[in-house]
């Protein structure tokens, strides 16, 4: 069985607009290119021809990548309870008199740089289930940090 995706509306969208445009754009284009190639001649020396392949066989890769991400995607429901934080929430945490703030999200829309942590990261596994007050300690390569949650939003 295939593992469960958390992904927000916003992420499934993303997703279906990506795959919409490698299954029609980039597919024409790609068959544009194999036609070019075919038409230089002799394939087995064909730089051109085995680059377009190659083009192909990555954007049918992804294509079946992100209808299996797709198929097992579990939306994030926002919830009006938000005294504790689950995979959707919005957090603000202080740590070491720094404010930051998270949006926990599932592991395909993490992007750490930008606040997005995925829920199945230490950073987010630490925080899931907590409530506004808790203390947390989260151990990385570069020591313990200590985090407070200050907000909890959906």
């Amino acid at each position: 069985m295939a593992q469960q995706t958390y992904l927000s509306q916003e992420g499934i969208e993303t997703i279906k607009k990506e795959l919409q445009e490698l299954k029609t754009k980039k597919r024409q284009e790609i068959a544009v290119r194999l036609q070019e190639a075919k038409d230089l001649g002799d394939l087995s020396e064909n730089a051109e021809y085995f680059e377009a392949k190659e083009a192909q066989s990555f954007n049918e890769n992804r294509i079946i990548e992100l209808e299996e991400l797709l198929k097992n995607a579990v939306v994030i429901e926002t919830s009006s309870e938000e005294d504790i934080v689950r995979v959707g929430s919005t957090i603000e945490v202080k740590s070491n008199n720094n404010a930051e703030i998270f949006n926990i999200v599932g592991s395909a829309e993490a992007k750490p740089q930008e606040g997005k942590i995925s829920n199945e990261s230490p950073l987010g596994r630490a925080f899931l289930g907590r409530k506004i007050g808790d203390k947390i300690e989260v151990k990385s390569p570069s020591g313990i940090t200590k985090y407070k949650i200050i907000k909890i939003e959906k």
